[in-house]
């Protein structure tokens, strides 16, 4: 038989199978999965090895809690006491993602710095000098707090105490050092990679570098690579790599913080705009007819030298910083959205962002501001260029000739984009005409040292990224890939509906 009957019968045996004429075992679904469009056989040798991977859904990373997403009012949800206008209610929807259950604590931050120090301190001390919290924080004038200066980060009893005077800059270092460390005890659990306890310097477990074949590790035993019956490393195609940690957003994190579910009871405070605080009720105080009833629901302060109340009868039992898993959780079962420490988010601070996107269609779905459009540095032949000192792979912006013909984005750094200087003269150039800047961070959610009116989701302060504060830590985020619910269903309905034979006269 020539060369050209066998490909027309091989031709006419794949129409056939994927029309469904015939089923035969070389097109049996039973064993491989075929391809809706071709017929084409995956996860077949024979047929090339193009891989489908049963993947059973996104798994819950260590310490995240998903947070089902949809539609809320951002902003305000009770009068603006402050006159700012910072924070106009506007009605917008957050997709499903994932929230740290608590804070970032003292001992999880320790363990970073330790990691740093025994990767980098021999060529790179200054890596670990940049991490380290900023102690001083706790110093004050007129105030004894050199013991928590020089014990708060350290002694043992604070270790599940919330990380403070870390930096907006700090706390997204740590977070893509999280991504590496979550990912690389993935692999060794997965059976592809052995622990390794020598990595140094460059030659260190990252995500991106290992994807891109610049890292290869300890190796166990790689996945079996269908097209070549060879073995290859793990690719994103496999689902076992997570996405990156990262800081929520501040659409993100008040959307958490609110934690408005659909099985709210009936009459809850604000239920149109939000409640007041990120628990049911308008009052600091737990109102159910039991043991707890008239306890304080988070941890911050009552009035002028009212810290925790009176011996005997403390009031929220922490002058200071708490446990990170002190108090009750919201209903989405994250710990210490209002009070305890403020917390960074990822968005760039502006005044008028809530008013000039108040009536935007297309930016009511995932707001952020501070979006800026990298891409991988690539050479000539369009291979990654060489991880940089500490492992990772180097980026740089598109360029605008790169984006000129996009209908989406015109830019490469939105920092500014309709930031109120289009209406002024003045613009945001510190210490000139103001103290805001594109390095000013947003922090939420109250502290310790604030009123009740700051532990409410939406008010809103900044700080500039490089700042830190004794009242500011932190809590990582991550994106949810593929369904919103989280039961491994993919995202919209589907109707099982009996239909009846035509009945004919």
């Amino acid at each position: 038989m020539n060369t050209l009957n066998i490909m027309n019968r091989s031709f006419l045996l794949i129409l056939a199978c994927a029309s469904g004429v015939i089923l035969t075992p070389s097109c049996s679904k039973s064993s491989k999965t075929v391809s809706e469009t071709t017929g084409w056989s995956y996860n077949d040798p024979k047929w090339g090895g193009y891989e489908k991977v049963d993947n059973k859904g996104q798994e819950t990373g260590p310490n995240l809690v998903l947070v089902e997403g949809g539609t809320f009012t951002m902003g305000l949800s009770q009068e603006d006491v402050m006159y700012e206008w910072n924070a106009v209610p506007r009605r917008v929807t957050v997709t499903s993602f994932y929230m740290d259950e608590t804070e970032v604590s003292n001992r999880e931050y320790r363990f970073y710095t330790e990691w740093l120090g025994r990767t980098f301190g021999g060529t790179y001390p200054e890596v670990l000098v940049d991490a380290l919290p900023d102690t001083l924080v706790w110093l004050d004038e007129l105030s004894y707090n050199e013991p928590m200066a020089e014990q708060y980060f350290r002694y043992p009893s604070y270790d599940d105490y919330p990380v403070v005077g870390v930096s907006h800059v700090q706390a997204t270092e740590f977070c893509k050092w999280r991504t590496d460390r979550v990912n690389e005890t993935r692999l060794i659990r997965q059976g592809v990679l052995n622990p390794n306890l020598e990595q140094k310097d460059q030659d260190n477990f990252n995500t991106g570098a290992y994807l891109v074949g610049q890292y290869e590790g300890n190796v166990r035993k790689n996945v079996k690579d269908l097209s070549t019956g060879e073995s290859r490393p793990v690719r994103i195609e496999d689902g076992i790599l997570l996405p990156g940690y990262r800081l929520p957003t501040e659409a993100e994190w008040e959307y958490a913080a609110y934690a408005l579910k659909g099985n709210l009871i009936p009459g809850d405070e604000n239920i149109s705009s939000g409640r007041t605080y990120s628990w049911s009720g308008n009052t600091v105080r737990y109102q159910k007819r039991d043991k707890y009833q008239g306890a304080i629901l988070a941890n911050f302060k009552k009035g002028s030298g009212d810290y925790m109340g009176i011996a005997g009868k403390l009031n929220d039992n922490a002058a200071g910083p708490g446990p990170v898993r002190a108090y009750l959780p919201n209903d989405f079962g994250l710990y210490n959205m209002s009070g305890n420490v403020n917390e960074w988010v990822m968005d760039v601070y502006r005044p008028m962002t809530s008013s000039a996107l108040r009536d935007e269609e297309n930016h009511d779905l995932n707001p952020f501001r501070g979006s800026k459009f990298t891409k991988m540095v690539k050479d000539e032949d369009g291979r990654p260029v060489e991880k940089d000192s500490m492992g990772r792979l180097r980026y740089e912006f598109y360029t605008k000739e790169e984006l000129a013909n996009r209908t989406n984005v015109r830019t490469n750094d939105a920092t500014n984009f309709r930031d109120g200087d289009e209406f002024s003269e003045v613009t945001y150039d510190t210490d000139v005409h103001t103290l805001i800047s594109n390095k000013s961070r947003v922090y939420k959610g109250g502290s310790w040292a604030d009123r009740a009116y700051w532990l409410s989701p939406g008010t809103r302060r900044f700080m500039d990224e490089d700042q830190t504060s004794r009242a500011i830590g932190f809590r990582c985020a991550m994106n949810r890939l593929g369904g919103a619910t989280g039961n491994n269903t993919p995202d919209g309905n589907t109707f099982q509906v009996k239909s009846k034979r035509p009945v004919r006269r």
